[in-house]
């Protein structure tokens, strides 16, 4: 698992222990099945509605995603890419294909195939860059599912609470104060849940899968700059220190933005 996910999964289930354990009288009181089902079923039934239901069953995946500790394979990429980018100084193409065989990574391994065709650079350039575009709007919009379930969850927490209050006003006339307290506790039950779902789960998970994004782009960019000096023929030195100090310019301007957090490691 993500380590930063399992912190953030920790601390919350410590937070909702102070919440129930500590600043309330009866703990119980926090669990309202009926309002909670409101929350969910209404924030599902509306993003149904807004999305095609292919790109809403990719939820749970998505979730997946997030809770796995993904790797990015920068370093290796580079040590790739300077091996092959030697052979390829020999001249010799049937050894440059026999390494391409051994490479994982699909985009690197279409530009380095591009190269072999003898393809001009700056086409091969504008069909990586179509890629990163691709990619970059794909992943958008699976994060942008997120952030319109977070806005459903509190406007069908407020529906909640209306119910609530609304069966409240029945009760005004029997002029019961404990039964009334009781529904008002209840009404706002929605509201809690609405909340806590949009900023502690779907907010984050939006956020999580922007971040991996940008790191998958960058990576991307990487592999694309090293494909382009393989195809002006390069010294493969010149190449492995470019894209060291590429990654590094990178990560530090991350840190720099981010408090110090460290770039995971994925594979685009």
């Amino acid at each position: 698992m993500n380590p930063s996910t399992l912190i953030g999964i920790l601390a919350s289930v410590v937070l909702l222990g102070v919440v129930l354990f500590f600043s309330a009288e009866n703990p119980s009181q926090f669990i309202d099945l009926p309002g909670l089902g409101i929350v969910l079923i209404g924030t599902l039934a509306a993003t149904f509605i807004s999305y095609p239901l292919k790109e809403v069953m990719r939820i749970f995946g998505l979730i997946g995603t997030v809770m796995r500790n993904e790797r990015m394979y920068a370093q290796k990429d580079i040590e790739e890419l300077v091996s092959i980018s030697k052979i390829w100084m020999s001249g010799d193409i049937q050894k440059v294909e026999k390494a391409l065989e051994k490479v994982s990574n699909p985009f690197l391994k279409t530009g380095v195939q591009l190269i072999i065709d003898m393809t001009p650079e700056q086409d091969i350039i504008d069909l990586l860059q179509w890629r990163i575009s691709k990619l970059r709007a794909k992943e958008h919009a699976e994060a942008q599912l997120f952030r319109t379930m977070a806005g459903y969850a509190p406007a069908f927490g407020m529906i909640g609470t209306l119910i609530g209050l609304v069966n409240l006003m029945f009760m005004l006339g029997d002029g019961d104060m404990t039964a009334i307290g009781q529904q008002m506790s209840l009404a706002l039950m929605t509201t809690f849940y609405g909340i806590l779902l949009a900023n502690l789960v779907f907010k984050p998970i939006a956020v999580k899968l922007e971040r991996r994004t940008e790191e998958r782009v960058a990576l991307m960019n990487m592999v694309m700059q090293g494909l382009s000096m393989m195809s002006q023929k390069r010294r493969p030195a010149f190449m492995r220190e470019t894209l060291k100090t590429f990654m590094a310019d990178y990560e530090d301007e991350l840190n720099d933005g981010n408090n110090g957090e460290a770039v995971s490691e994925l594979r685009p």
